[in-house]
C-alpha cells in the first residue's frame, strides 16, 4: 500500500464516524477526502465545521426528524418534524387537500402528532388543521391571538410549541396580516416564516389587514436579527425553490434590503389580483378550517 493511500483510508473513515457536536456536523465524504497530511500514524481529532447542513429527511444529530411538503395548486409549503426519541411531531401549515397524505406519512413514520399549527390566516387555501382533529386523535390547533381565528392554542411572543426535547419558538412578525407569527428552532437554525419572508420576496400587503411598514420592521427586527446560517422556510414558493438562509436573505432580497420608503413604493405598485379562493378559505380558517369540512 502506497503512501498516498495511507494518507486517505483514516480521512475517508473519519466522514463516517465524525459524530456530531453541538458545534460540528457530519462532513460528507467527498469533502474529507483531500485532506491531505494524514496518515496513519496521525492522531488528529476528528475535523469540525460550523455549517448546518439540512435537508428534507432528518436531522438525525440533533434527533429531530424533519420532512417539507408541498402542495401544487397553491404552492403551500406544509412542514413536519418531530423527536425521534418520543415521536411527538407537528404540523406547519397544513393543507386540506393534502390531509390524507399527510396522515399517511405520519402514520408510516410511526409518529404521534400533537400539534397543527398555522403561520397566519391564510387567504389562498383552506387548512387541514379541522380534518385532522376529525381524524387524528388529541391533535391540537394552534395559531396566533391575533390572528382573529379561533383554535385550541393562541399564541403570542415568546411562547414554545414543544414536542419531545424540541421547540419552536414564537416570534410575532404582522405586516402580511396581523396575525402573522414566524416559528424558530430551539437552537435558531430553522425559521418558518409563513408569507412574512419568502425566498427572495415577501407576502403581500394590499388586504387582510396588510401594511407594508409593519412587514418592513417585523422582518427587519425578528427574522434578519437570527444567525446569519439560519435556515429560512417559507410558507409559499413559485419558482421551484425550497429555502434559503438569513444571510441570503439580508443580501439579495430584491424587495428587503431596499430603504422603508422604496420598500413601501414597491409594495403600493405590485397590483396583484385578488386571490381565488380567498372569499371561502379566509372564513373556512377562521374557525380553524371547519368550514363545510
Amino acid at each position: 500500500m502506497n503512501s498516498i493511500t495511507l494518507r486517505f483510508q483514516p480521512a475517508l473513515a473519519c466522514a463516517w464516524r465524525v459524530k456530531t457536536t453541538s458545534s460540528s456536523r457530519r462532513i460528507p465524504a467527498l469533502q474529507l477526502r483531500f485532506c491531505y497530511g494524514v496518515s496513519s500514524t496521525d492522531h488528529q481529532p476528528p475535523v469540525k465545521t460550523n455549517i448546518r447542513h439540512y435537508c428534507s429527511r432528518m436531522d438525525q444529530g440533533q434527533g429531530m426528524l424533519f420532512r417539507q411538503l408541498f402542495e401544487s395548486v397553491s404552492s403551500t409549503y406544509t412542514y413536519l418534524l418531530a423527536d425521534t426519541e418520543t415521536k411527538e411531531a407537528v404540523l406547519i401549515d397544513p393543507v386540506l387537500e393534502t390531509v390524507d397524505r399527510d396522515i399517511k406519512l405520519i402514520d408510516e413514520l410511526g409518529l404521534s402528532l400533537k400539534i397543527a399549527v398555522n403561520t397566519h390566516c391564510h387567504a389562498d387555501h383552506i387548512t387541514g388543521t379541522g380534518l385532522l382533529k376529525r381524524r387524528l386523535f388529541g391533535v391540537k390547533s394552534a395559531i396566533s391571538k391575533h390572528s382573529g381565528a379561533a383554535a385550541d392554542i393562541l399564541l403570542s411572543e415568546g411562547d414554545s410549541v414543544n414536542f419531545g426535547k424540541h421547540c419552536l419558538n414564537v416570534r410575532e412578525t404582522p405586516g402580511h396580516t396581523d396575525g402573522c407569527m414566524t416559528l424558530v428552532t430551539g437552537d435558531q437554525t430553522m425559521a418558518f416564516t409563513g408569507d412574512t419572508l419568502l425566498i427572495r420576496g415577501c407576502g403581500r400587503t394590499d388586504f387582510q389587514q396588510g401594511c407594508s411598514k409593519k412587514l418592513y420592521k417585523s422582518v427587519h427586527e425578528k427574522i434578519f436579527t437570527l444567525p446569519g446560517h439560519c435556515l429560512i422556510y417559507p410558507a409559499h414558493d413559485y419558482k421551484g425553490q425550497t429555502m434559503s438562509t438569513v444571510d441570503e436573505e439580508k443580501k439579495y432580497n430584491p424587495r428587503l434590503t431596499k430603504t422603508l420608503e422604496e420598500f413601501v413604493d414597491i409594495m403600493k405598485n405590485l397590483n396583484l389580483t385578488r386571490p381565488n379562493k380567498i372569499d371561502i378559505a379566509v372564513p373556512a380558517n377562521l374557525v380553524c378550517g371547519l368550514h363545510d369540512v
